[in-house]
């Protein structure tokens, strides 16, 4: 069973294997992805096939998040998903590692040391289309606004994987709102994904929430957001947002300090 660190065209077949799986990753997520930690993703071949897939990205020099771990069907029940696990997870070294865990998998991170802190919960919605005059695209020179929002909301100094999300792709843009306020959106398979959202008023989560990036092709929309974070998810609730799936945010060690605004989505579930 080799297992092998993956190409950037071996990351794009695996986000395919996480849109068969209902996932919904973006269309453009592999550059991102890749440039957080090249040395972060990694393979099981078995019989000159790919068989399992998993992702172990050092962020930072004491945090590392695990992410699409996935053993395609004809190969499962037989340990080439652990074995990788077991060979990947070294990657992090002893940096704390993440994770949003799905139901089915939360008792195996329990039992490989991982502890939950809350639930993320994907909500879907048809939300109002609008646009406000102070909602623009961001700039080279939002860069700076942009980590310090991140840097804030998540508790980590990310810069690579921060960088290269929020310099956009004709399918993943960022908008700025009175500078004080931002969202991502990426078009997926199905729909559209915001994240992240940092908003310090319900006005502000709002106009995000209805901003419409790719006209004609921006709905369904979701977000996924934290449990905590109930200013939020009333928010989009009371915007006809509805949960379809949820996660279990899970660590080892102590989790990052993060000091998140008022409103706020995670990033992604795949890399944090």
């Amino acid at each position: 069973m080799p297992i092998t660190g993956m190409t950037r065209d071996d990351l794009a077949m695996v986000l395919g294997w996480a849109a068969e799986e209902g996932w919904n990753p973006g269309l453009d997520d592999a550059d991102a992805f890749f440039a957080a930690d090249p040395g972060g993703f990694f393979l099981n071949i078995v019989d000159g096939e790919p068989a399992a897939a998993i992702s172990v990205v050092n962020h930072s020099a004491d945090f590392a998040f695990l992410g699409l771990y996935i053993c395609r069907p004809a190969f499962r029940g037989q340990g080439h998903g652990l074995a990788l696990w077991q060979d990947a997870i070294r990657h992090a070294g002893t940096r704390c590692v993440g994770l949003d865990g799905v139901p089915d998998q939360q008792d195996n991170y329990r039992r490989s040391g991982f502890s939950g802190t809350g639930r993320t919960i994907r909500y879907r919605g048809q939300p109002q289309a609008a646009s406000a005059t102070a909602l623009r695209p961001a700039e080279a020179a939002d860069m700076a606004l942009l980590l310090d929002l991140d840097r804030a909301a998540s508790g980590l100094t990310r810069e690579a994987y921060a960088r290269a999300w929020f310099a956009g792709t004709p399918t993943r843009r960022t908008l700025i709102l009175n500078d004080r306020a931002a969202a991502t959106y990426r078009r997926c398979g199905e729909g559209v994904k915001i994240g992240p959202l940092f908003a310090p008023d319900a006005e502000a989560a709002l106009t995000l929430l209805r901003a419409t990036p790719f006209p004609g092709q921006d709905r369904p929309v979701f977000v996924d957001i934290p449990e905590t974070c109930t200013a939020l998810s009333g928010l989009a609730t009371g915007e006809g947002f509805g949960p379809v799936f949820e996660t279990a945010r899970m660590y080892t060690g102590t989790p990052p300090e993060s000091t998140p605004p008022p409103f706020h989505a995670v990033m992604t579930l795949e890399l944090g």
